[in-house]
């Protein structure tokens, strides 16, 4: 920038932005006095704001905004990264910019500027705030503290996208606003209610609060909101809450300006009123993921302004009919996605809505299964169609490939796919798994963006569909895995550049990986798993440095694992080779993968020790979560959404197939190996680690004492080694473990005693010299298990030698008393023959009787 610009004395109004000025901007810029208007946003500047331009007290409007497209922001909001272009090391020198008016700022960092309220309460002039992407805090909160308000002329106030420390509330400075008409707090992670101030703003059009994790009720924000607020709110967006409740009727009877209502990705739940009908001014309804319940009213139909209608993702049910949609003659948009609806319109229905987005997956589409005359009369402008899960079967009409996102898969569509031919400009996605087609693969065009041929019955090789083609690929995802595609994989993927995604798996291909993958330098997930494919893994893969997963499981690949793999591919998350012919031993170098959270090396033929390093894996001792907002690392854009990818996880004694909870599961099984020597105890340090599996191999020594600090460990599998010594008694506070197979050691001792581990069955502990329950032998004064064998012949021996004894006692006893004693001598002996006497008497008596012969 020029410095003669400050010999404009009369210049006013300064337009410098959209330009490339890669510069700080000039200090002598605050010199310009004259100045009312200064735009000098995304014009290339970098570096800190010059105090200098707190000396324009002349200025009006200031807009400052850094370079950066909001479309390439991540959505997980690292604003740290996304701020870093332009910042400031404090806010005060807008204190003497008592005129201004607008002061825009987007995605300049403001984390220095702790006092950026009470800066901002000194401009009374203000009407228009916007701090988007900011990484603004609210530690420093003077408005909270009965400071006066002097910015009561605020009318636009833009908060958003600033991701907040979580445990913030919605401060309640804001409420006080009166003249405000615009407010946006979205993506800040605030929680707690919405204040009840905020139903009080007389003046507000539009109000967003999405994307945070606000609490209570729906009718919290209305039941006591002022007459003038439920008159003036004309956009209201709760989407992405924590928000339950139900839509009462009063709900829309009070609501009668409303044009844009945003409720998705809540919690409310009961029916859709009938008088949703009434508003008239109604053009945008988002329902979407919520638990509402029972049918769409008819009213719906009513709605003539309506445009964009999504209710996908609830537990509706019930028949939609001509009714629904008799006046919508602007809809647009239809999402009935995932509930329980059953279309019943005539035949030759002519619908009165000419869509552009209709997305039915899950519904019943009516009579026939085949794709309705009325979505067919959808064709010339429909540039959204999902019928997944509908069950439409039968060929595919022509028209439909011309569609921008198609997605028909888990139907029963079966025939040929034709050539994909370019439609136009616009890329291309197209979904088509779990269905019946067969044949070669098609050709597609190169604006095709995303293709999903999985699971059904193509055939042939792939070298047609990948290679006889002489232009450049835009495709960015490709999945063909679960066909039946045979040959070498070919040697051509220099002409995929885009590749991100790709997934060739449970096929028949054979031959080797092929060098030219190395070209894939943007691939994030390579899945060629369930295949013939032999040889090493080529050096050309250690080019895909933004690899995120990589599972080659169930192939014929040989060699070792290449020691560039942990020094090129810093990125990776999930290794999966089990079940190949690699060898050697483990080297430390694969020690580099901080982020890996899942290491499958088991069924293959490796040896030596397992690396002390374990411990650099610090994925695995970090705690996990889901992306709070978007899309993560194993995710990927869909023009509708996203496809997370997915892994098939040895865990637990079976093998578990992980997607939408993918992210947070932790996995290291190295089991049916040669690995021998000690469990190193760095591995106990993986605190977060969920599944251990060292099953298999030749380890010696004990298992480490801090065993017990993996409080996490849901699943240990040690067996079939060659462990020794007592299991520690730290095993007891492992409160997550329900999984444990030690059996087939030489351990010895008691078992840890918990009635945790009485619920394991007993086969998790044979085959070693332990005792203690659940096993059925206890164990002796010193814990180990008594001899059962010579106990019980023990217990058996002496039984007869004291019966013995105490037989010929007590015989020899009464044989002397009758020898001393002549008078009980005759006693005995005459009660003796007295018994006989009787008992002759009666056998002969009876013999006589029955001998007797009748007359």
């Amino acid at each position: 920038m020029n410095p003669s610009l400050v010999n404009l004395k009369h210049l006013s109004y300064l337009d410098l932005s959209q330009n490339e000025f890669e510069e700080t901007i000039p200090s002598f810029i605050g010199s310009i006095a004259s100045l009312e208007y200064l735009n000098l946003s995304r014009a290339g500047f970098y570096g800190t704001i010059p105090r200098s331009i707190g000396d324009l007290s002349n200025l009006r409007v200031l807009i400052l905004e850094s370079n950066y497209d909001e479309s390439q922001l991540s959505e997980q909001l690292n604003v740290n990264n996304a701020a870093s272009e332009m910042d400031v090391d404090s806010l005060e020198w807008l204190s003497g910019l008592s005129r201004l008016e607008q002061l825009h700022m987007h995605y300049v960092n403001l984390s220095r500027a702790a006092n950026w309220q009470q800066v901002i309460n000194t401009l009374p002039s203000l009407v228009e705030l916007k701090f988007r992407y900011c990484n603004l805090n609210f530690d420093n909160a003077p408005f909270n503290n009965g400071v006066s308000i002097n910015v009561t002329s605020l009318a636009i106030l833009d908060l958003s996208r600033n991701n907040f420390r979580p445990n913030y509330t919605i401060p309640g400075w804001i409420s006080q606003l009166s003249n405000l008409t615009f407010l946006d707090l979205s993506y800040n992670s605030f929680q707690g209610p919405i204040p009840r101030g905020v139903a009080n703003l007389c003046k507000i059009r539009r109000l967003d609060l999405s994307y945070n994790n606000l609490e209570g009720g729906l009718s919290d924000l209305y039941e006591n909101a002022s007459d003038c607020f439920l008159g003036s709110l004309e956009w209201l967006d709760l989407s992405r809450n924590q928000i339950s409740g139900n839509l009462s009727d009063r709900f829309f009877g009070d609501f009668k300006s409303l044009i844009v209502l945003k409720l998705g990705s809540n919690s409310l739940s009961g029916a859709i009123p009938v008088n949703i009908g009434e508003m008239s001014s109604l053009e945008y309804l988002d329902l979407s993921v919520n638990k509402f319940t029972g049918n769409l009213p008819e009213s719906v139909g009513q709605l003539f302004n309506f445009r964009y209608l999504n209710i996908r993702d609830n537990k509706m049910e019930g028949v939609l009919t001509e009714i629904h949609f008799a006046n919508l003659t602007n809809l647009f948009y239809l999402s009935a996605s995932w509930n329980n609806f059953t279309f019943n319109v005539g035949p030759n229905w002519i619908p009165p809505f000419k869509l552009r987005t209709l997305m039915l997956s899950s519904c019943d589409l009516g009579e026939g299964t085949e794709i309705p005359l009325w979505i067919e009369m959808q064709k010339p402008q429909i540039h959204t169609l999902d019928l997944s899960s509908t069950g439409i079967s039968g060929n595919v009409p022509s028209w439909i490939w011309k569609v921008r996102f198609l997605n028909l898969s888990h139907n029963q569509l079966h025939g040929n796919i034709p050539v994909i031919s370019d439609i136009g400009r616009s890329t291309h996605y197209l979904y088509l798994s779990s269905n019946q087609f067969s044949g070669s693969l098609p050709r597609v065009a190169p604006n095709v963006s995303a293709l999903d041929l999985s699971n059904n019955s193509f055939s042939g090789g792939l070298s047609h569909f990948l290679c006889e083609m002489n232009e450049t690929y835009s495709l960015g995802f490709l999945h063909l895995g679960g066909n039946q595609l045979s040959g070498e994989i070919p040697d051509c993927w220099m002409k995929w550049p885009s590749m991100e995604y790709l997934n060739l798996g449970n096929n028949i291909l054979s031959g080797t990986i092929p060098n030219s993958i190395g070209f894939l330098t943007g691939l994030r997930s390579l899945n060629l798993y369930g295949n013939k494919i032999s040889g090493q893994i080529p050096f050309s893969m250690s080019s895909c440095t933004k690899l995120v997963k990589i599972d080659l499981s169930y192939n014929d690949i040989d060699g070792i694992i290449p020691s560039w793999m942990g020094t090129s591919l810093a990125n990776l998350k999930i290794l999966i080779l089990r079940s190949n012919n690699l060898s050697g031993k483990i080297s430390s170098d694969i020690c580099h993968l901080n982020y890996l959270q899942i290491l499958d090396l088991s069924d293959n033929n490796f040896f030596g020790i397992i690396p002390k390093c374990v411990d650099h894996f610090t994925a695995m001792a970090t705690k996990r979560s889901l992306p709070e907002y978007g899309i993560g690392e194993l995710d990927y854009n869909t023009y509708r959404g996203f496809f997370r990818d997915s892994a098939k996880v040895a865990t637990k004694g079976s093998e578990l197939q992980y997607d939408t909870i993918l992210a947070l599961v932790t996995n290291i099984d190295l089991s049916n190996n040669n690995l021998s020597g000690d469990i190193p105890k760095e591995l106990t340090s993986l605190v977060e680690l969920r599944s251990l599996n060292l099953s298999g191999n030749q380890l010696t020594g004990l298992i480490p004492d801090s065993i017990g600090d993996m409080k996490q460990l849901e699943s240990l599998d040690l067996s079939r080694n060659s462990l020794s010594g007592e299991m520690p008694n730290s095993f007891r506070v492992m409160s997550t473990l329900n999984y444990l197979n030690v059996s087939y050691n030489k351990l010895t001792g008691r078992i840890p005693e918990s009635t945790q581990f009485w619920g394991f069955n007993a086969s998790s502990f044979i085959g070693n010299e332990l005792c203690g329950p659940p096993l059925t032998n206890s164990c002796n004064s010193s814990g180990g298990p008594k001899n059962i064998e010579d106990k019980s012949s023990s217990k058996i021996e002496w039984y007869f030698v004291f019966l013995s004894l105490g037989y010929g006692f007590g015989f020899s006893v009464v044989c002397t008393t009758l020898a001393l004693n002549k008078l009980w001598r005759e006693a005995y002996f005459g009660f003796l023959e007295n018994i006989w006497n009787r008992i002759y008497l009666y056998c002969y008596t009876k013999w006589a009787s029955l001998t007797k012969p009748s007359r």
